[in-house]
């Protein structure tokens, strides 16, 4: 299960309806290896789209100003689908394809509905696994 804060879900939220109508970006940050989202940092989406999502080196120089002292690292990505439902898509999933992002949580948030849906995966190798999420106090 991941553990994401109150504090991080609701800047991830914020986020994703401010960057409309693209989608928008963002980096997660907790403990490596860990299940818990403490913190998250906005990124500009560098595609500037409404299907896909960049984070450009300034994004995460901004993460690790912020995460550095607070000693935690990036874990993962956020970003929003803007009309469709909060699962990979096939280019989300060509994206994680790095060795270097191996364990990374993928957050998305869904703006399809009235209601943000937020879901978070593990895209690994090519596999596509949801991991449940839980917004904790932190």
């Amino acid at each position: 299960m991941l553990r994401i804060a109150r504090s991080a879900h609701l800047d991830m939220i914020r986020h994703a309806i401010a960057g409309l109508p693209n989608e928008a970006c963002g980096l997660l940050g907790g403990p490596v290896g860990g299940d818990l989202i403490s913190s998250f940092v906005p990124t500009r989406n560098a595609d500037q789209s409404a299907k896909t999502y960049s984070i450009g080196a300034d994004g995460f120089l901004a993460a690790d100003r912020v995460f550095a002292p607070l000693g935690i690292d990036v874990v993962g990505v956020m970003h929003s689908h803007t009309h469709t439902d909060p699962y990979p898509s096939p280019t989300d999933v060509q994206q994680a394809d790095n060795p270097l992002l191996l364990g990374w949580h993928y957050v998305i948030v869904s703006l399809r509905d009235r209601e943000p849906m937020l879901r978070s995966w593990l895209l690994d190798d090519g596999a596509i696994v949801e991991v449940p999420v839980a917004i904790v106090e932190a």
